[in-house]
């Protein structure tokens, strides 16, 4: 081990000289960084703009930036040298490339052991690609498409990038920068392991115009903020609703140059929304994918009998990362989609706060700012229920304590019942068909939606708004 040192500085010149051997041999700048916080993405797209790259290597870029390295020390009490793995700071090389398939991306590779590679892709360079080949007209402004000719053929070429072999795509890009890498690692005959350091997952809802969008993005987020507590995040990221006691819950409304992102933390991962223009997104971003699971086998035995397990950030999970994303943002557009208003409170409350005849039984009116109803309209309006819908005992257990009493149970029973058909009266619930289950209805959505945020909203705010 005494000579470590030696040999990888040795190595780290010859990673260097590789690196500056390709950018010469395709006729690309190197430059070196002074400072890591420099925006590296943005020099690239101007040296791209400028000298009209197409494909191919856009520059290496160089800097020193802090990461996990192999460092060799003394150990007193064995007298033996040992290599650790600890943090400190090295050269980094950026490798900016248009890539024949994945488009604008970009390559890290740190110059001293171990050799760690990060890559950096975009789904949406991906995807232009491939409607590029299909011969279908889109718009893009940025890293979002306004318009898109098929949208439905667009999302089923998304959909195919599941299915990416990325050991075989990104080992060619390994190749490419990094040819020293067989080199490295022949004594041991291992290939790069690839994971997930961070993933996102976005949902992108087109409106014909900003001025659309802009008509109701402030009743979405005031939406979000009024009526999104710790359990409503925790359901839309597919957790049980029961806040853990190591689990954080977080929502931060911030407002940018651009506009108002609205985002809800979840211990490390995050679930938000922001305006991009005619586009409102929807965004999940895992950082760690130990609060997910997966159907699958044990690790060191994949024939096992599969349960649920961990999800793991290794690349065999991608396509389950994907659909609790995918859940994710439909969950919580789905919550959101019932904040848009038309008609006045006074003309959505006098709806319901008057008797109606339905079925030849007249049921009574209902006092939303009453704290019984509202409990009622508060547990059939929740998120979870949006997709599924709800049945009789899921509103019971919101409105009533748990009982071992049987004869208690079914009075409650009926009792709810009974309340659900007043909301059917007044057409907030429907049942659904052949089952047990009841959803609530477009119109429903909307007064609840409504009356609650009214309910929930104080006087000074109120005020204000009719000043």
């Amino acid at each position: 081990w005494k000579d470590f040192k030696q040999f990888a500085i040795g190595l780290t010149g010859r990673v260097r000289q590789a690196a500056e051997d390709k950018a010469k041999e395709q006729q690309r700048p190197v430059i070196y960084l002074a400072s890591s916080r420099a925006s590296k993405e943005d020099e690239a797209r101007q040296i791209q703009q400028r000298d009209g790259v197409k494909k191919g290597l856009i520059a290496i870029m160089s800097c020193v930036e802090p990461w996990r390295r192999w460092c060799m020390h003394g150990n007193r009490a064995t007298k033996r040298l040992e290599l650790s793995l600890e943090w400190g700071k090295c050269t980094h090389l950026y490798f900016y490339w248009i890539h024949e398939e994945l488009g604008f991306l970009h390559l890290r590779l740190q110059r001293w052991f171990p050799f760690l590679i990060q890559v950096c892709v975009n789904g949406r360079e991906w995807l232009g690609r491939q409607m590029d080949k299909a011969g279908m007209a889109y718009r893009r402004e940025e890293n979002c498409f306004p318009w898109i000719s098929d949208v439905g053929r667009a999302q089923e070429l998304m959909e195919q990038q599941q299915a990416t072999d990325w050991p075989r795509v990104l080992g060619r890009l390994v190749k490419q920068c990094h040819p020293l890498h067989e080199e490295i690692s022949r004594p041991i005959e291992r290939e790069y392991y690839w994971t997930a350091a961070q993933s996102e997952y976005a949902t992108d809802v087109m409106f014909r115009d900003r001025e659309a969008l802009e008509r109701i993005y402030p009743w979405l987020v005031h939406h979000a903020v009024m009526s999104f507590g710790a359990e409503q995040v925790m359901r839309y990221m597919g957790r049980s609703g029961r806040v853990g006691i190591n689990d954080e819950v977080v929502t931060d409304r911030r407002r940018r140059s651009v506009g108002v992102r609205v985002k809800h933390w979840l211990n490390k991962n995050s679930l938000k929304f922001y305006d991009k223009g005619s586009v409102l997104r929807d965004e999940v971003t895992i950082n760690e994918p130990k609060d997910f699971r997966v159907w699958r086998g044990a690790e060191n035995k994949p024939s096992s009998k599969k349960q649920w397990r961990v999800l793991r950030r290794s690349v065999a999970d991608f396509s389950r990362r994907a659909e609790v994303s995918r859940k994710a943002t439909d969950r919580h557009l789905t919550a959101l989609a019932a904040v848009e208003v038309q008609s006045s409170l006074a003309q959505e409350a006098a709806q319901v706060c008057r008797a109606v005849r339905w079925e030849g039984q007249r049921y009574r009116a209902l006092n939303p700012l009453g704290k019984t109803d509202a409990e009622l309209l508060a547990a059939v309006n929740r998120g979870e229920f949006a997709i599924n819908g709800f049945r009789n005992r899921d509103v019971r257990a919101r409105l009533y304590a748990p009982t071992q009493d049987k004869r208690q149970e079914r009075r409650q029973m009926a009792a709810v019942g009974r309340k659900l058909r007043l909301l059917r009266g007044h057409g907030l619930i429907a049942k659904v068909s052949k089952t047990h289950r009841y959803v609530v209805t477009e119109k429903g959505r909307r007064i609840i939606t409504a009356l609650l945020t009214a309910r929930q909203a104080s006087t000074e705010k109120l005020t204000a708004l009719a000043a």
